[in-house]
Formats: C-alpha cells, sequence, structure tokens
C-alpha cells in the first residue's frame, strides 16, 4: 500500500480527533493507502515527524489540527526540503484556512474528499524567516490566541478567546507603525493590522475579496478612530461592509515592509510571530493542498 504520513494534536479544539483515529486509518486502508501516525508532542519539535520521509514513499501528508498545527507544519516542511502535498483535517478551535479552501469540519468528509482530489497549489503568505497559510497580524488583540490556555480552549472554544480578549481591553491605545509597498504607504496610527492569505480570523470574515490563488495578499488596517466610532465600525465589519469604510485601509498587494517601534507583538496563524521590522510576501502557487473545493 501507499503510504500516508498522519501528523496530529492530541490537544487541537476538544480532543476530537483522538475518537476519529480508527475511521481516519479505516478510509484511508479501504482506498489502498496505508497511514503512517505520528503524534504532536509539547515536549518534541515537530520536525522530527518526517524523520522517515524518503523520495517516493509518501503520496501526501495528512494534518489534523488548527491553523497553528497547519502553520507548524509547513514551516518544518520547508525547512527540511519537503514538498508533498497536504490535506487537513479542521480539528482546530479555529480552523479558518481549512474553512476557506472548502474542506468539510466532519472528518470522515475530510478524508473522503481528500482521497477524491487531485492536488492543487495556492499561495503561501511569507514573513521574515518564516511562512504562514491564513493571516499575519499585528496591534491590539493579536497575541489573546498566543495567551489563551490551551484546556480553557478545548472546554469551552472559541469563546475563550473573545474572554481572553476582554481582559485586553485595558491595553487600548493608538499604535504608531509605518507600512511601504507599491500599493500603499502608510506611516501613521492605528489599532490593528492583518495580512490575509485566507478570508477569516476567528471565524470573522474580513477578507471578503481574497482569492487563494492571485498571488495576493489581502492586507486590512484598522486605523486609530475615535472611541464613539468602533461601534459603526464594528457593524460594518459584521455585514462585511468594512474594506470600504474611512475608518479602514484595506489594499492588495504581493510584498510589504512594516516598522513599528511599539511594545507589541505579531502573530502568524495563532502562533508568535518574528520581531520587527517585517518583510513580508506572497508566494504564488506555494503550497500544495488536497480536498480543495
Amino acid at each position: 500500500m501507499k503510504k500516508v504520513k498522519l501528523i496530529y494534536n492530541p490537544y487541537s479544539g476538544e480532543n476530537i480527533i483522538l475518537s476519529k483515529l480508527d475511521d481516519i486509518i479505516n478510509i484511508h486502508q479501504q482506498a489502498g493507502l496505508t497511514i503512517v501516525p505520528y503524534r504532536i508532542r509539547r515536549e518534541c519539535g515537530i520536525e522530527s515527524a518526517f524523520q522517515d520521509i524518503k523520495p517516493g514513499e509518501y503520496e501526501y501528508i495528512l494534518v489534523a489540527g488548527g491553523d497553528g498545527t497547519v502553520d507548524s507544519v509547513v514551516n518544518a516542511m520547508a525547512k527540511q526540503g519537503i514538498s508533498l502535498p497536504i490535506g487537513i483535517l479542521p480539528v482546530g478551535t479555529a480552523n479558518d484556512f481549512s474553512k476557506f479552501l472548502g474542506i468539510p469540519f466532519d472528518i470522515e468528509a475530510a478524508c473522503k474528499q481528500i482521497i477524491g482530489s487531485t492536488a492543487t497549489t495556492v499561495d503561501l503568505g511569507s514573513i521574515n524567516d518564516k511562512y504562514f497559510v491564513n493571516v499575519a497580524s499585528t496591534g491590539l488583540f493579536t497575541d489573546v490566541s498566543q495567551k489563551t490556555d490551551v484546556n480553557l480552549k478545548n472546554t469551552i472554544g472559541k469563546l475563550a478567546y473573545y474572554l481572553k480578549g476582554l481582559e485586553e481591553l485595558p491595553n487600548f491605545r493608538p499604535l504608531k507603525v509605518k507600512i511601504t509597498s507599491e500599493q500603499v504607504n502608510f506611516d501613521g496610527t492605528m489599532y490593528l493590522m492583518l495580512i490575509f492569505n485566507g478570508k477569516t480570523a476567528g471565524n470573522f470574515n474580513l477578507a471578503t475579496r481574497a482569492d487563494a490563488a492571485d498571488g495576493m495578499l489581502d492586507v486590512i488596517i484598522f486605523k486609530a478612530v475615535q472611541v464613539y466610532e468602533l461601534i459603526p465600525l464594528f457593524i460594518k465589519v459584521l455585514k462585511g461592509e468594512h474594506l470600504d469604510s474611512d475608518k479602514v485601509i484595506y489594499f492588495k498587494t504581493d510584498r510589504l515592509h512594516i516598522e513599528c517601534s511599539e511594545d507589541i507583538v505579531t502573530d502568524i496563524d495563532g502562533e508568535k510571530g518574528p520581531d520587527f521590522p517585517l518583510d513580508i510576501k506572497c508566494i504564488k502557487g506555494g503550497l500544495k493542498i488536497l480536498g480543495v473545493k
């Protein structure tokens, strides 16, 4: 039988993957594929998942987890020069990238869709010496995912992010940032900036005009406005009308440079990102994906 490497995160979401392993193995066996599992461990780098990967032995990499797990796998593969297609089983707290690609949240349905598909290429984001699949961000609230306790996320899901976000409200302030790109230059204050390869963050549909294969990243900057203007802006976000607001800077680009001296962090797919300054670019067709609808 041909082999498929399954890399699964037992801590993702509500630990759903643990009860689905036999189903995953059975579906693949019926398709003539042997699952070779690797369990992610906190005390061991994910690079060890690829120690047995040799040319021609594996059909693809199957990743079970959220956006952060997919991000970690993609970065590890890039470092080791592994260019196999990946399939995603969305079992994390946030599964924004798989949702963008049209992958079912039902594990059995996702397996069958992946097995019955042909690999297609989608864009990949690059930020300094790292890669991101869905979104890179900086500004207020961008480290909420990093600060949220894993056990709390597993217990109450996405609500844990919102509760953690409320704790960050005392830190609410304008942030000075300088952005340089061919399309737009900005030197001013903002609250939040997101650079999307995907479309959603925390299930909020923010990059409504994103395309997975256009070779461009969607940049959204929420400018520092008066407090009373925030609620109308949030309503526009809920309606998907925020990209045309004068309180928001939106543009597409394949490359941008960001400078910031504020005491803030960056985030890539829910994990801590690199320090400023940032050089961000889009790698057109940089990722081979199975199961895309």
